[in-house]
């Protein structure tokens, strides 16, 4: 199954139509996605696995694995570190991203095979399916809903279902 997002802000689900955001850099064909540019990357993205915070609620109904995160849960942003694009503990002596962070974006963040097997170095890390801003505020290249579109999507998906970023 795909869950297909338009980066006219639409999410297209077997069940409907949503609202999302997309990246501040538009979206881009995933060979040129580069770290840092803010693009969401073109391309099928099988999802891998949910992640929640547990001080924010239960953790969500899904076919996927399912895990807390923690404080000290961060996500390797840093081109050339063996760690890139992959989970780690805070402190880390790389750049990396905090995952429990103080706004409710990552209250629960559906990790997607973007660059992951293999993991090319400055191809783009942590492109997630996650909650949205308020007013939908564009994403660093993440797929963004509202919490209640997400319980409802995760509740629904089936494993093997793919997130498809396209430019129109």
């Amino acid at each position: 199954m795909k869950l297909r997002a338009f980066a006219n802000g639409m999410l297209v689900t077997p069940w409907g139509t949503v609202r999302c955001a997309l990246g501040k850099g538009g979206v881009v064909p995933a060979d040129v996605k580069r770290e840092g540019d803010g693009a969401s990357p073109a391309g099928l993205w099988p999802i891998r696995r949910v992640l929640y915070r547990p001080d924010r609620g239960a953790a969500p109904v899904a076919a996927f694995p399912v895990a807390a995160i923690a404080p000290d849960d961060g996500w390797c942003d840093a081109a050339h570190d063996p760690a890139y694009n992959r989970p780690v503990r805070l402190p880390y002596p790389a750049s990396a991203e905090r995952m429990w962070r103080e706004d409710h974006v990552y209250d629960i963040v559906v990790v997607l095979a973007h660059n992951d097997d293999p993991v090319v170095a400055g191809a783009g890390s942590a492109i997630f399916f996650h909650l949205a801003k308020p007013g939908f505020a564009p994403t660093e290249g993440c797929i963004a809903v509202t919490r209640p579109d997400m319980e409802t999507i995760l509740a629904r998906a089936p494993v093997g279902t793919a997130m498809e970023i396209l430019p129109v």
